[in-house]
């Protein structure tokens, strides 16, 4: 009989089958497949079952991932979605748009010369399928504490910290300025990537649990900040960094310029069908578009302004392919679809006169790494050329942005706008006020919806020892 830890040597790996590059490139859907009960059994069983799960270190939020590789391996896919939600709240997302390849997957045993264990696809097979079947989480045993508490944001952190909460007898009630739940995970997050119906789908499972969505308001507009300190046992904070960071170069603010964040926007309200408004829309049919940055957010942009019909696209960034923070596989997505990528660039200036004609690049090169190992991008002089192009978006990243309710309620901030919170294994993600907790990037700065998830399942379980609730039995920690 054959040793089933060595089925990695009869079954390479086998990534789901994607859309042909004629379909992808007109649609906004996703492009990836979902695997056969029998596929994912078959990938899930590659696993070796090391004795020192690289691969649940190197995950953020620790998930159980050799544990739940052998559940799909041996058909118990509802045991699989139980253990897989035990440390993730968002498992379904986190396997569309983790970069796995920098982490579960790049520290897999398999990865060198065998082919990691294709982790994200197995995690997205196993809540997509037991949803289907009609699965959902047992709430069997959770007893109402009759405690409230306020979250303020409905993307990744919010609805991580809820879903703790929630499961320990506290009623969670969200608030968020949008009208769905989900910040970037539903207006920053491309369809192509992350189709919507799969965030409305968690919002259903999370109000089957007990959460309220209280979705169009606006905290500080609509509803006093006051009001929640008052009303509720305690706050979260999880809204995000919507600020974008400027080049600080001539030339941005000529028309034709446009910032990632609301290009991205603009298009998935027009998906579906939040807004109508010819103004709104940002449309780069026929245009020659010059993406700066080379991060998922400008890789999103690359493939969206291809969906949208641009002459072409081209995407500058000031470091070399190796240093490229964007995820591996949405690069050479990009590349499939026709992008253009100009290494070691960086932008000098926007050229124009009423409107963007190009823009002024020069060639850099890295210096040596100084005492932290750090290689500097430097320009080199006499290197600098002009790129053409109709519009250009800027994907530098994002900065916290901080509302001026912050200051009167005695939330502190560090110097860069972040919220300061505490590092205390007694209260983690106590900002400064005491009744109110942090997370996500308006703490960490911008960074994976994955690390926003542990923040916010990190932060519940300090609230949960703020309001004397920590000893209760119904954790999902």
């Amino acid at each position: 009989m054959a040793d089933k830890h060595l089925q990695f040597l009869d079954m390479p790996r086998k990534e789901p089958d994607k859309l042909s590059l004629a379909v992808r490139t007109r649609e906004f859907r996703e492009i990836y497949a979902q695997y056969s009960a029998e596929e994912a059994a078959q990938q899930a069983g590659r696993c070796i079952s090391c004795g020192n799960p690289y691969c649940e270190w190197k995950c953020p939020v620790h998930n159980y991932i050799p544990n739940w590789l052998n559940l799909i391996n041996a058909g118990k896919l509802f045991e699989a979605a139980e253990l897989s939600h035990r440390t993730n709240s968002l498992p379904e997302m986190c396997g569309r748009i983790c970069p796995q390849d920098r982490l579960c997957e790049g520290a897999c045993t398999l990865n060198d010369g065998l082919g990691a264990v294709s982790i994200g696809a197995i995690e997205k097979y196993i809540t997509d399928e037991a949803f289907r079947l009609g699965w959902k989480p047992d709430i069997s045993a959770i007893r109402s504490s009759g405690k409230r508490v306020a979250i303020v944001g409905a993307g990744p952190a919010g609805l991580s910290c809820a879903d703790v909460l929630v499961r320990n007898g506290v009623k969670p009630v969200v608030f968020d300025r949008y009208a769905k739940i989900g910040g970037l995970l539903t207006f920053g997050i491309p369809p192509f990537k992350l189709e919507k119906e799969v965030v409305e789908k968690r919002r259903e499972i999370m109000e089957y649990m007990g959460v309220e969505f209280r979705l169009n308001t606006e905290i500080g507009r609509d509803v006093p900040f006051d009001r929640l300190t008052e009303e509720f046992d305690a706050v979260f904070l999880g809204m995000g960094t919507y600020s974008y960071v400027k080049g600080g170069f001539a030339g941005e603010e000529l028309p034709g310029v446009v910032e990632a964040l609301p290009y991205l926007i603009s298009n998935i309200d027009r998906e579906l069908s939040l807004s109508n408004d010819p103004a709104h829309f940002i449309d780069m049919r026929g245009k020659r578009v010059l993406v700066l940055g080379g991060g998922d957010t400008g890789m999103d942009c690359n493939r969206t302004a291809v969906r949208q019909g641009a002459a072409s696209v081209v995407c500058t960034y000031r470091r070399d392919e190796a240093n490229m923070p964007g995820s591996r596989r949405d690069y050479k997505n990009s590349k499939e679809e026709g992008v253009t990528f100009l290494f070691n660039r960086q932008p000098v200036e926007i050229v124009g006169a009423d409107r963007v004609e190009g823009v002024k690049l020069v060639e850099t090169r890295l210096t040596e790494p100084d005492r932290r190992g750090r290689r500097v991008p430097e320009a080199i002089p006499g290197t600098e050329e002009t790129v053409p192009a109709d519009a250009v978006i800027i994907a530098f990243g994002f900065l916290p942005n901080p509302p001026d309710w912050f200051a009167p309620h005695e939330i502190g901030l560090h110097a860069n706008g972040r919220v300061r919170v505490s590092a205390s294994a007694a209260s983690p993600f106590q900002t400064t006020n005491p009744k109110v907790f942090a997370g996500g990037d308006m703490v960490r700065g911008s960074d994976l919806v994955v690390t926003a998830v542990f923040e916010g399942r990190e932060a519940a379980q300090g609230i949960l020892r703020h309001i004397g609730l920590h000893n209760q039995a119904a954790t999902a920690a």
